[in-house]
This record gives C-alpha cells, sequence and structure tokens, in this order.
C-alpha cells in the first residue's frame, strides 16, 4: 500500500497523473461560499459563547468531588444568587467542577462558597473562588484584533514584494479568511466557550494555512517562469500541475500534524475535561484541516482567476488552443495533441494516425 501511495505520487509529479483542480475552480469556489455562508449564520445564530475571560464574572472550583453532577451547583447559585443569568458548570477531569457566574458581592461569594461545599458534602476549603473583571477581556480582545491586522499587514507585503505578484498575496488572504472564519463557525456550533486559549488557536492555525499556501504558489512561480514564451501549456494548466505536484506533500504534512492535535482534543476533551488544551486543540484541529483545504483547493485557484484577466494571459491562453485545434485538424489525434501540450511528447516527434508497435531490427 505504501509503494502504491508512494507511485501515485510519482504520477502526480510527473504528470503522468493529474486532476483538474485548477480547471474546477468553480466547484471548489462554491463549496467555499457555501462554508463561509454557514459559518455566518453560525456567528449571528446560536454565535459564540464568550468566556468568563471576556464577559467577567465570578468563578469556582469543587475538588475532590465523588460524584461530580452539574445540577446541585446551579441549584446552590440559584439558591443565593438573584441574578437571572444561570451558572455556567462544567467538568474538570473526573472529580472536579468549575462553576461561573455573574459579577457577585464578596458575601454572596462566602454564600455560594458554602452553599457549594454542602451540596457536594466537602469542605469550604475544597471550593475556591477568584473574580475576573470584563476589563481583561477587552483588553484581549483589542490586543488579538491588532495582531491578526498587523499579521494580515505584514503577510501583504512579505508575499507582495517575495512573489512580486500582489494576485498571490490577494489569492491567500481570501484563503486565511475562509479558514478563521470556518474555524469560529464550527465553535460556534459546537458551543465550547471561547477563551485566550481559542484566541491563540485562531492566530496559529493562520499561519499554518499560509505556510502551505507559500509552498504550493513557490512550486507555481516555479512552473509558470516563462510561460508566455511556449505554446504547450496555458498558464492555468501550469499552475494545476504545481497544485498536483505540491498534493501528496500537503497530505502528510496534515496528517502528520493533525494526529498530535486530534489526541490533545480528546485528551483535553474526554479525559481532562473543559480547560486549555480542549480549547486550543479544536481551533488548531479545525483550522488545520480547513487550511489544508484552502491551500490546495482555494489558494491556487483563486491566484489563476485573477490572472486570467490580464490581457497577455488572455492572449496566451487563446494562442494555445488555437494551436491545439490546428493540431487536432491537421490529423494529429486529440489524445497526441493534449500529450504533446502537456510536454509528454517531444516537439518535432512525428505521429501518425494510429500508434504502431515498434519492431525490432532484423539480425541478418
Amino acid at each position: 500500500m505504501a509503494s502504491g501511495f508512494a507511485q501515485w505520487g510519482n504520477d502526480l509529479y510527473t504528470g503522468r497523473r493529474s486532476y483538474d483542480i485548477v480547471g474546477k475552480r468553480r466547484l471548489w469556489f462554491l463549496i467555499g461560499a457555501v462554508l463561509v455562508l454557514i459559518s455566518a449564520v453560525l456567528l449571528v445564530r446560536p454565535g459564540l459563547n464568550p468566556g468568563i475571560e471576556f464577559r467577567g464574572g465570578s468563578e469556582f472550583r469543587i475538588n475532590e468531588i465523588v460524584d461530580p453532577a452539574e445540577q446541585p451547583a446551579i441549584d446552590a447559585v440559584t439558591a443565593v444568587s438573584e441574578e437571572e443569568e444561570e451558572a455556567r458548570v462544567s467538568r474538570i477531569g473526573s472529580s472536579a467542577l468549575r462553576v461561573q457566574t455573574a459579577t457577585l458581592t464578596s458575601e454572596e461569594v462566602e454564600e455560594v462558597r458554602t452553599a457549594l461545599a454542602e451540596a457536594y458534602d466537602v469542605s469550604t476549603d475544597q471550593v475556591t473562588s477568584s473574580f475576573i473583571g470584563p476589563t481583561w477581556g477587552a483588553d484581549v480582545s483589542d490586543k488579538a484584533i491588532r495582531g491578526l491586522l498587523v499579521f494580515l499587514g505584514l503577510v501583504t507585503v512579505v508575499m507582495t514584494l517575495y512573489f512580486r505578484n500582489w494576485r498571490m498575496a490577494a489569492a491567500a488572504l481570501i484563503a486565511l479568511f475562509h479558514d478563521l472564519v470556518v474555524t469560529v463557525g464550527v465553535y460556534a456550533a459546537v458551543g465550547w466557550e471561547v477563551t485566550p486559549a481559542t484566541v491563540i488557536g485562531f492566530l496559529t492555525i493562520l499561519g499554518y494555512s499560509l505556510y502551505d499556501t507559500v509552498v504550493v504558489f513557490d512550486k507555481v512561480r516555479e512552473n509558470t517562469v516563462g510561460v508566455l514564451d511556449q505554446s504547450k501549456a496555458t498558464y492555468a494548466e501550469r499552475a494545476n500541475l504545481a497544485v498536483n505536484q505540491t498534493l501528496v506533500r500537503s497530505i502528510n504534512t496534515s496528517v502528520v500534524a493533525l494526529l498530535p492535535v486530534s489526541a490533545i482534543l480528546f485528551v483535553g476533551a474526554f479525559i481532562l475535561g473543559a480547560g486549555t488544551l480542549r480549547d486550543i486543540a479544536l481551533a488548531l484541529f479545525v483550522g488545520m484541516a480547513i487550511g489544508t483545504f484552502s491551500s490546495i483547493f482555494l489558494a491556487t485557484p483563486f491566484e489563476v482567476a485573477l490572472r486570467q484577466g490580464e490581457p497577455r494571459i488572455k492572449e496566451h491562453t487563446a494562442r494555445v488552443l488555437r494551436s491545439r485545434t490546428a493540431a487536432s485538424e491537421g490529423g494529429e489525434p486529440a489524445l497526441a495533441a493534449a500529450a504533446r501540450a502537456s510536454g509528454q511528447i517531444r516537439p518535432g516527434t512525428h505521429l501518425g494516425t494510429a500508434a504502431q508497435p515498434r519492431r525490432k531490427p532484423s539480425k541478418r
């Protein structure tokens, strides 16, 4: 099986096997647009679930619980606090609970601690409390937005200078926007709290997605050097070859990266319960998976779509297609014309109307 996968990768790199990814770009654009639209709807309803770090409030942690059921904690908080907002209870590991409430007074905090200790039959020393102000969350949000804007600005400048092509920078930004919106939309659908660890995960996936996109673009640039000086393949076909040549690498890199992240997600979600590991692992897992999709099926097709509007590219594409039509009408079979255009047949090689098997020279 490994040898078959390696052979498949070699065939993709040499061009013996090819998938028309760029040619079907309208399909990928439609899929990406649908994912972004669904994510936008999820961001409105039910919307994101901000953690206590962003909305502020009081937090209690109950340790060494024999039966960590959630309802007794809700009843204990409701009996003391007059706030209409229901307490948020999440399990931490197998013997601890985290209870988040609205902002409470010092007297209410002590009353809730006592009520929680009685509800779970533990001493008040096993119930810890803390207060988090909403200004801290606002400060984190502000810095996260600034960091995102600075990151996108640097990406635009560096990619434009490196590739000497603003279209590649624009395509990369579109792919990044797609990855970020879809990842946030999944978070809204799951309903997990958005914490500072989640924000870190969102920013991390942008770097991962950009790295994979740059690798593909680098191959596109290599394949399209001097593309206007030949008549065997169009710009879109050379770009499609680059995507096929990097396809195996993108898959391998994603699988290797997703395996440990999925393990962290499993441990954080099902063993340790709510916490930093779970929050950052979900963002990384979804972002890496959707980033692989965008780097293969969105970034390069977007770049090709932008380049197709250039007069030089239009003229060159028309010239290549006219050359193929002339070769086909001149008696060369369509399959041979396509092979000649893709470079599998050397220029100047004559092919008849039917392939003739080669005969060994006579020994006489």
